[in-house]
Protein backbone atom coordinates (compact mmCIF):
# COMPACT_ATOMS: atom_id res chain seq x y z
CA UNK A 1 0.00 0.00 0.00
CA UNK A 2 2.94 2.30 0.64
CA UNK A 3 6.67 2.61 1.17
CA UNK A 4 8.41 4.68 3.82
CA UNK A 5 11.03 7.02 2.39
CA UNK A 6 13.65 9.24 3.94
CA UNK A 7 13.17 11.12 7.20
CA UNK A 8 11.62 14.58 7.12
CA UNK A 9 13.07 16.88 9.74
CA UNK A 10 14.39 15.88 13.15
CA UNK A 11 11.18 14.87 14.98
CA UNK A 12 10.69 11.42 13.45
CA UNK A 13 8.45 12.32 10.53
CA UNK A 14 8.97 10.30 7.34
CA UNK A 15 8.15 10.70 3.69
CA UNK A 16 5.74 8.02 2.48
CA UNK A 17 4.92 6.99 -1.07
CA UNK A 18 1.30 5.83 -1.28
CA UNK A 19 0.04 3.37 -3.89
CA UNK A 20 -3.61 4.16 -3.23
CA UNK A 21 -5.70 5.99 -5.86
CA UNK A 22 -5.95 8.96 -3.50
CA UNK A 23 -2.86 9.16 -1.26
CA UNK A 24 -4.92 10.87 1.46
CA UNK A 25 -6.81 7.58 1.92
CA UNK A 26 -3.73 5.54 2.85
CA UNK A 27 -4.07 5.71 6.68
CA UNK A 28 -7.62 4.30 6.44
CA UNK A 29 -6.21 0.95 5.25
CA UNK A 30 -4.17 0.49 8.44
CA UNK A 31 -2.99 -0.98 10.61
CA UNK A 32 -0.25 -2.04 8.23
CA UNK A 33 2.15 -4.97 8.36
CA UNK A 34 5.69 -5.36 7.06
CA UNK A 35 7.20 -8.54 5.59
CA UNK A 36 8.11 -9.73 9.09
CA UNK A 37 4.62 -9.28 10.53
CA UNK A 38 5.32 -6.15 12.58
CA UNK A 39 2.37 -3.74 12.67
CA UNK A 40 2.41 0.00 12.04
CA UNK A 41 0.03 2.95 12.02
CA UNK A 42 0.36 6.05 9.90
CA UNK A 43 -1.01 9.59 10.18
CA UNK A 44 -0.46 12.27 7.55
CA UNK A 45 1.16 15.48 8.79
CA UNK A 46 1.57 17.13 5.38
CA UNK A 47 1.62 16.20 1.73
CA UNK A 48 3.62 12.96 1.56
CA UNK A 49 4.89 13.42 5.13
CA UNK A 50 3.61 11.24 7.97
CA UNK A 51 3.96 10.18 11.58
CA UNK A 52 4.83 6.51 11.81
CA UNK A 53 4.26 4.35 14.88
CA UNK A 54 4.97 0.69 15.46
CA UNK A 55 2.20 -1.19 17.24
CA UNK A 56 3.71 -3.28 20.03
CA UNK A 57 1.41 -5.31 22.31
CA UNK A 58 -1.56 -3.26 21.08
CA UNK A 59 0.14 0.06 21.94
CA UNK A 60 1.42 2.63 19.45
CA UNK A 61 5.12 3.39 19.85
CA UNK A 62 5.75 6.51 17.77
CA UNK A 63 8.94 7.24 15.88
CA UNK A 64 10.19 10.39 17.63
CA UNK A 65 13.52 11.35 16.08
CA UNK A 66 15.44 11.33 12.84
CA UNK A 67 17.74 8.46 13.89
CA UNK A 68 14.74 6.20 14.53
CA UNK A 69 13.06 7.32 11.31
CA UNK A 70 16.16 6.48 9.32
CA UNK A 71 15.78 2.83 10.37
CA UNK A 72 12.45 2.61 8.55
CA UNK A 73 13.60 3.85 5.13
CA UNK A 74 12.26 1.49 2.41
CA UNK A 75 9.83 -0.18 4.83
CA UNK A 76 6.98 -1.61 2.75
CA UNK A 77 3.55 -1.21 4.30
CA UNK A 78 1.00 -3.92 3.53
CA UNK A 79 -2.73 -3.90 4.34
CA UNK A 80 -4.75 -7.00 5.13
CA UNK A 81 -6.98 -8.16 2.27
CA UNK A 82 -10.15 -7.53 4.31
CA UNK A 83 -9.33 -3.79 4.43
CA UNK A 84 -9.23 -3.43 0.63
CA UNK A 85 -12.31 -2.44 -1.35
CA UNK A 86 -13.73 -5.02 -3.75
CA UNK A 87 -12.38 -4.77 -7.29
CA UNK A 88 -14.77 -3.21 -9.81
CA UNK A 89 -15.93 -4.85 -13.06
CA UNK A 90 -12.94 -6.14 -14.99
CA UNK A 91 -10.48 -4.92 -12.35
CA UNK A 92 -8.61 -7.23 -10.00
CA UNK A 93 -5.71 -7.23 -7.62
CA UNK A 94 -2.43 -8.63 -8.98
CA UNK A 95 -2.29 -11.06 -6.06
CA UNK A 96 -5.52 -12.59 -7.43
CA UNK A 97 -3.56 -13.85 -10.45
CA UNK A 98 -1.29 -16.11 -8.38
CA UNK A 99 -2.42 -19.71 -8.75
CA UNK A 100 -4.58 -19.15 -11.83
CA UNK A 101 -4.36 -21.70 -14.63
CA UNK A 102 -2.57 -20.37 -17.73
CA UNK A 103 -3.59 -21.43 -21.24
CA UNK A 104 -2.51 -20.35 -24.71
CA UNK A 105 -5.10 -18.94 -27.19
CA UNK A 106 -5.92 -22.51 -28.34
CA UNK A 107 -6.62 -23.61 -24.76
CA UNK A 108 -3.37 -25.60 -24.37
CA UNK A 109 -2.25 -25.55 -20.70
CA UNK A 110 0.96 -23.61 -20.02
CA UNK A 111 1.01 -23.98 -16.23
CA UNK A 112 -0.06 -21.77 -13.36
CA UNK A 113 0.90 -18.26 -12.29
CA UNK A 114 3.56 -18.79 -9.61
CA UNK A 115 4.17 -15.10 -8.85
CA UNK A 116 3.59 -11.58 -10.09
CA UNK A 117 6.63 -9.30 -10.16
CA UNK A 118 6.72 -5.53 -10.55
CA UNK A 119 10.13 -3.91 -10.41
CA UNK A 120 8.88 -0.54 -11.61
CA UNK A 121 8.77 -1.03 -15.38
CA UNK A 122 5.46 -2.90 -15.36
CA UNK A 123 4.26 -6.19 -13.98
CA UNK A 124 5.33 -9.60 -15.26
CA UNK A 125 3.95 -13.05 -14.59
CA UNK A 126 6.11 -15.96 -13.53
CA UNK A 127 4.72 -19.15 -15.02
CA UNK A 128 7.12 -21.99 -14.26
CA UNK A 129 10.32 -21.08 -16.10
CA UNK A 130 8.52 -18.43 -18.18
CA UNK A 131 8.48 -14.73 -17.38
CA UNK A 132 5.74 -13.01 -19.38
CA UNK A 133 5.10 -9.25 -19.52
CA UNK A 134 1.69 -8.46 -18.04
CA UNK A 135 0.41 -6.47 -21.01
CA UNK A 136 -2.85 -6.68 -22.95
CA UNK A 137 -0.88 -8.06 -25.94
CA UNK A 138 0.60 -10.97 -23.95
CA UNK A 139 -2.31 -11.47 -21.53
CA UNK A 140 -5.49 -10.68 -23.50
CA UNK A 141 -7.89 -12.54 -21.19
CA UNK A 142 -7.99 -12.53 -17.39
CA UNK A 143 -10.84 -14.53 -15.88
CA UNK A 144 -10.30 -14.48 -12.13
CA UNK A 145 -13.76 -15.93 -11.42
CA UNK A 146 -13.10 -18.76 -13.90
CA UNK A 147 -9.63 -19.35 -12.47
CA UNK A 148 -7.65 -18.90 -15.67
CA UNK A 149 -5.85 -16.47 -17.93
CA UNK A 150 -4.92 -16.64 -21.59
CA UNK A 151 -1.31 -15.90 -22.50
CA UNK A 152 0.06 -15.17 -25.94
CA UNK A 153 3.76 -15.89 -25.73
CA UNK A 154 5.81 -13.06 -27.25
CA UNK A 155 8.07 -13.76 -30.19
CA UNK A 156 11.72 -14.31 -29.33
CA UNK A 157 13.88 -11.30 -30.01
CA UNK A 158 17.29 -11.94 -31.48
CA UNK A 159 19.72 -9.04 -31.64
CA UNK A 160 21.79 -9.28 -34.84
CA UNK A 161 25.39 -10.27 -34.11
CA UNK A 162 24.64 -11.60 -30.62
CA UNK A 163 23.25 -14.91 -31.80
CA UNK A 164 26.59 -15.65 -33.49
CA UNK A 165 28.51 -14.74 -30.32
CA UNK A 166 26.59 -17.28 -28.25
CA UNK A 167 27.64 -20.22 -30.45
Amino acid sequence: MGVVGRPHGVRGLVRVHSYTADPADLPAYGPFQDEGGRQFSLRWRGEGVAELAEIVDGRKVPVTDRTQADKFVNLRLYASRERLPPADGDEFYLVDLVGLQVVDPDGKPLGRVDAVHDYGAGASLEIGALLVPFTRACVPVVDVAGGRITVVLPEEIVVPGQADDAA
